[in-house]
Formats: C-alpha cells, sequence, structure tokens
C-alpha cells in the first residue's frame, strides 16, 4: 500500500509547506506549521458512488421539516432541507446550543435526532433539558469529540437529523492536529458535507466566531456548507436576531427574530412592534422608516442628535447605519438642502440594535438629523423611505409598494417616498406623497 502524502499546513492561514519551518512564509506567524496528510493511501476512498437521473429521484424533492419556529424556518427558507449542512455562529453564551436543542426537541416529535456534544456531558445537556421543559427523553445523545465515530453512531441509531455542537471540538484520528485548527476544519467539514449528502441526513453545526465576529477557521467552511446564519444579539436587549448570509435553499439576508425567556427561546412574530419604541414619534431627532430584511418590511424608527461640536474635528457616530454613509448624506444636505452642520456633532442611531445595511433609510436619516438640528419634530404618524442621489435627487426602492402596505397595517397616515415609488393606488388610510429631490421632502415635512 502507498504512504500517505504529508505536508506541513499553517494553522493561521492555511498555507502549505513542504516542510516545517518555525515561521509560515506567507502569513509570517510563529510556529503555526503542523504535520498534515495532503492525500489519503490508496485503497482508502470510500465506495465509488454509482449515478442516477432525474426520474429515479423520490417524488417528495421538494420536502422540508419543520423546526417548529417559524422565524427559523423563515430563516432557513421554508424549513429544513433533507441533506441541508446548515452552520449556525454566533458569540458565547447567546443561545446557540439553547436554540438548538429547542429545535431538535420539536423535530423529533417526527424524525429521530441525533445530539453530538464535544462541549458539555450528558448531564449538563440532561439539565438544560429541564430547565426548558423540553419533551425530549428519546432524543439520542453522545459525548464524544471523536467525528469518524459521532458519524458512525448517527448511521446506527437511524437518524434523520444530526446536531454538532461544536465543530471546534471535533477531531478526525488520522490528522495530527490539534482540535479546531484549520486542517481539523477543512477535513471535518468536508467529512460531514459527505455524509449528509449520501445519506440525506440534515445538520446541525455549531462554530465559535472570532473577536471580528467572524467564524472561525478557513473561510472555505462557509462554503462547503449549504446554509450559514449568524447569532446578532445586543447584549441589553432580550431579544435575539438570526440572519442567513449564505443559503442555497432560500433569500439570503432573511432575518428571524426571537425573545430570549426563562423558558428559551420564543419567536417574535411582529418584529416591527419591537424596533418602534412607539406608534408615534413626536420628539426632534426621529423619525420611522421602512426597512426590507430578507423576505419582508420592517418598521424601525431613526434616531439622530445633532449637538455642538466640542472640538474642532466635529463627531460622526453611527450605529445601525453605515457610517461612511452618514458623511456622504451630509455632504448632500449642505449642497443640496442649504443646511450646513460641518461644525456640529452628529451621532444616528437605529432603535433595537437592528443593523440597516440598504440605501432606503438616506432618506429618513437626513430628516433626522434635520429635525434634531432645528429642534422641530416630524408630522404625527410619518413615515418615509427613499435613496439619495449626490446630484439631490431621491431614488426609488424595491418593494415600494409592500413597504407602504405595511406601514399602513401599523397605523401610519402620511407616507414621504420617491415619485418611482408611488402606487397606483394607495392602501386605505394612507396619504402617500411622492418627491424628487431632497428640497421636496424638507418642503413636505415641514
Amino acid at each position: 500500500m502507498a504512504k500517505a502524502k504529508t505536508a506541513y499546513v499553517c494553522t493561521e492561514c492555511g498555507a502549505h509547506s513542504v516542510k516545517w519551518a518555525g515561521q509560515c512564509p506567507d502569513c509570517a506567524s510563529w510556529n503555526t506549521l503542523t504535520a498534515t496528510t495532503i492525500s489519503a493511501p490508496k485503497g482508502a476512498t470510500g465506495p465509488a458512488v454509482a449515478a442516477t437521473t432525474l426520474d429515479a429521484l423520490p417524488d417528495d424533492v421538494e420536502a422540508r421539516y419543520q423546526t417548529g419556529f417559524g422565524e427559523f424556518d423563515r430563516v432557513l427558507g421554508g424549513g429544513l432541507v433533507p441533506g441541508a449542512v446548515v452552520l449556525l455562529g454566533g458569540d458565547p453564551g447567546v443561545g446557540k446550543s439553547t436554540l438548538l436543542q429547542q429545535v431538535s426537541a420539536s423535530l423529533m416529535q417526527d424524525l429521530p435526532i441525533c445530539y453530538a456534544t464535544g462541549e458539555e456531558s450528558l448531564r449538563q445537556i440532561g439539565q438544560r433539558s429541564l430547565r426548558l421543559g423540553l419533551e425530549a427523553s428519546a432524543m439520542n445523545l453522545l459525548a464524544d469529540t471523536a467525528l469518524e465515530n459521532v458519524l458512525e453512531q448517527t448511521r446506527k441509531c437511524k437518524a434523520r437529523v444530526l446536531v454538532i455542537d461544536s465543530i471546534q471540538t471535533m477531531t478526525c484520528e488520522h490528522l495530527p492536529s490539534a482540535p479546531g485548527s484549520v486542517v481539523q476544519l477543512r477535513e471535518g467539514v468536508g467529512r460531514i458535507v459527505q455524509f449528509a449528502k449520501q445519506n440525506e441526513i440534515s445538520v446541525f453545526v455549531i462554530g465559535h466566531v472570532t473577536k471580528e465576529g467572524a467564524i472561525a477557521g478557513p473561510r472555505v467552511v462557509e462554503h462547503m456548507v449549504d446554509t450559514v446564519l449568524y447569532f446578532e444579539s445586543d447584549p441589553s436587549s432580550r431579544y435575539t436576531m438570526i440572519r442567513s448570509v449564505k443559503n442555497r435553499f432560500g433569500a439570503s439576508g432573511e432575518m428571524g427574530v426571537f425573545a430570549m425567556t426563562e423558558t428559551g427561546f420564543r419567536e417574535v412574530s411582529n418584529p416591527s412592534a419591537i424596533f418602534l419604541s412607539r406608534e408615534s414619534v413626536d420628539e426632534p431627532g426621529s423619525v420611522v422608516s421602512v426597512a426590507w430584511e430578507g423576505s419582508r418590511p420592517l418598521l424601525v424608527e431613526i434616531q439622530a442628535l445633532v449637538a455642538d461640536g466640542s472640538s474642532n474635528y466635529p463627531k460622526r457616530l453611527a450605529q445601525g447605519v453605515d457610517q461612511n454613509r452618514l458623511a456622504l448624506l451630509l455632504a448632500v444636505l449642505q449642497k443640496h438642502g442649504s443646511i450646513s452642520i460641518s461644525d456640529e456633532d452628529v451621532f444616528v442611531n437605529v432603535v433595537g440594535g437592528l443593523r440597516i445595511g440598504e440605501t432606503a433609510v438616506d432618506l429618513p436619516t437626513l430628516l433626522a438629523i434635520v429635525s434634531s438640528f432645528r429642534d422641530r419634530a416630524t408630522p404625527d404618524r410619518l413615515v418615509c423611505f427613499g435613496e439619495l442621489g449626490l446630484a439631490g435627487e431621491v431614488r426609488p426602492v424595491r418593494f415600494g409598494a409592500e413597504r407602504i402596505v405595511a406601514a399602513a397595517k401599523q397605523g401610519f397616515t402620511k407616507a414621504i417616498v420617491p415619485v418611482g415609488n408611488v402606487p397606483k393606488r394607495s392602501p386605505h388610510g394612507i396619504d402617500v406623497i411622492g418627491i424628487r429631490r431632497l428640497s421636496d421632502a424638507l418642503d413636505a415635512v415641514w
């Protein structure tokens, strides 16, 4: 039998080297090169897989498993697809294990589940189950860090869903590198994906994150899995958001909102209610807008504070919107709104800790800034959205009609939107005003 080829791989950047060195030649990190197998010996591969045709596939190719959480199903694209590999990342203590244990208990009513953990003991899992009040006495539990044994035990108990907590603790026996290294993560995820596809077993994989918020390990791990979900949580809020950054079976950017209670996570069916501190905004510096998150509109309150500058370098601070975008909007306001606040400190915040990446909040952000600068509140029950161009024009945004309908359902009676988003027939109870330029918006509000 031929001998397996080995190489030295950097645990920091994943670079390969034919021989060991104290310093990685690519990233210049010290003592990070570890020996690893780069090609398996002949005869070590599994049995060949025969080709098939579309006609030979079962009739339930579009079947999905319902997780028991409507918000979680929304993020997954309508439910859990058989054979899908879902990577779930988040900060320590945010509730990754709690949510997946609740999901597993719900799926177990119809499917056999295998919950494998390398971070906790079986007693700890049982304690959490009792604390959450879950009926999961028949769930298959496994406390092991050997990935080969985890996959084998999953196959033996005929589980249809596998939960791995976490991938950083799992090891492949033939690799000498430490758990959580680049080599172990890449090889481990590769085996999990192959196992899931060949056996049509859905797999949830919990991943640790770095201090920057990205999933620890090489970026190829996110490319290999089908769905990547991130926890977004504000430490000062009891609400937690899960956002999909990649999904082969649904829309990326979808967001689900959950509330943490004493009995675990509870889904929030009307997220707009938590992002609006009140239905009516009657204070200067506050404007309500409609953001589009995934496949639904969310009403959010944007607050701005303009204060006298305390130094020669005015502050520009944005929470929830793009910091660089704020500087651009202030330049547009000075040029086409005839309002100069170059000597003032400007602070912008999105209520509820939500981060908005779309440009539809350009117009409400500027209106909130002008409202704070002039110390004049916007009209009662006003909502607005629109993208601003450098020439001062207000550009239409996607799903304009759906945003207006969502605002009308929440009781808003006046909407300032781009002309291109004005519907042919306005929803009942709301007056829609179409504008073309920033100056038109300022005149319409005040």
